[in-house]
């Protein structure tokens, strides 16, 4: 009779073990999800929704970085956007100045003034983020404007105060769409510096300015307005390309949380059905091992008495 008094039980005990496993892997792929969220550990778990996350994910790294292409080319504008206005605004103080010296033959601190705007303009045109020239064309290692002070100007050519090249940077923004921005030193400074070399080769400017100096400023405001004109035009575009950016950058933006949210969906496991699931795959489990140790206690000799 002792050979016998646990026959019975094997296979009971054997199909035991098999549930106590599945319980065990249940419960395994529950807490998983309460760790990481997720319904799966990988795409091909999701099944019949794998290959529209693959897509979705696709897309959603495409506007992501659309999206991050459009912030930077937009800081880069509202800093062109800034040195440009910032400029104008100093040389519209010089051209005051210089009409006023032509309307009243005196030029009391008007010498100061056109010294200001010349640093105000070089700085404005030899502008950088990070090192990076902006209005350096593709020579964004190289300042673009050369002149270091306005005596330099003197009787210097235009095409040796400027240093960058003709090309503008373009970038894509959106699908199939790639906008070109930004301008360059020589473009928006050629005519102004004209105003400041014919500024330069009159000599410093006294209180009462000699008749040939009166000649070269009201020769200077000429090229200052042709200049001025010139500099808010392409002020007046870098402010178009600025909002067009800025509105394929939101867009791609609402397209990115469009995204994210299908993705989620599909891929972020309901932490409130998990929490729930885990305490019943819990409870069954340990009711597994309660009947496991109860049959395993088991024999026919507790039955034959």
């Amino acid at each position: 009779m002792s050979g016998w008094n646990r026959v019975a039980t094997v296979p009971m005990q054997r199909s035991l073990f098999e549930s106590i496993a599945v319980s065990q892997r249940k419960l395994g792929e529950v807490q998983q999800q309460m760790a990481t969220g997720k319904k799966a550990s990988d795409f091909a778990s999701l099944g019949i929704e794998t290959m529209r996350n693959l897509s979705a994910r696709t897309l959603l790294a495409r506007q992501e970085a659309q999206a991050a292409v459009g912030n930077r080319i937009g800081t880069t504008l509202s800093i062109m956007d800034s040195q440009m206005d910032g400029m104008a605004e100093s040389l519209d103080k010089l051209r005051n100045g210089l009409l006023r010296a032509v309307g009243t033959g005196r030029a009391d601190g008007l010498q100061e003034v056109v010294e200001e705007a010349f640093q105000r303009f070089r700085t404005g045109l030899n502008s950088d983020v990070a090192g990076q020239y902006l209005f350096a064309g593709s020579q964004t290692q190289t300042a673009p404007f050369a002149p270091p002070t306005l005596a330099a100007c003197a009787g210097l050519p235009t095409a040796s105060a400027f240093r960058n090249d003709a090309v503008t940077a373009e970038a894509r923004v959106a699908d199939g769409l790639d906008v070109t921005y930004g301008t360059t030193a020589s473009a928006i400074g050629s005519e102004l510096f004209g105003a400041f070399r014919t500024l330069a080769e009159a000599g410093t400017i006294g209180l009462t300015p000699t008749p040939a100096q009166l000649t070269a400023i009201s020769e200077a405001v000429s090229q200052l307005n042709d200049g001025l004109k010139t500099l808010r035009a392409a002020h007046s575009e870098n402010g178009r390309r600025q909002a067009q950016v800025e509105s394929l950058t939101e867009r791609a933006s609402e397209r990115t949380l469009i995204l994210e949210k299908l993705v989620a969906r599909n891929e972020d496991a309901d932490m409130a059905e998990v929490a729930s699931q885990l305490v019943q795959r819990q409870t069954s489990l340990e009711a597994s091992y309660t009947l496991f140790s109860r049959l395993s206690n088991l024999s026919l000799i507790n039955f034959m008495r």
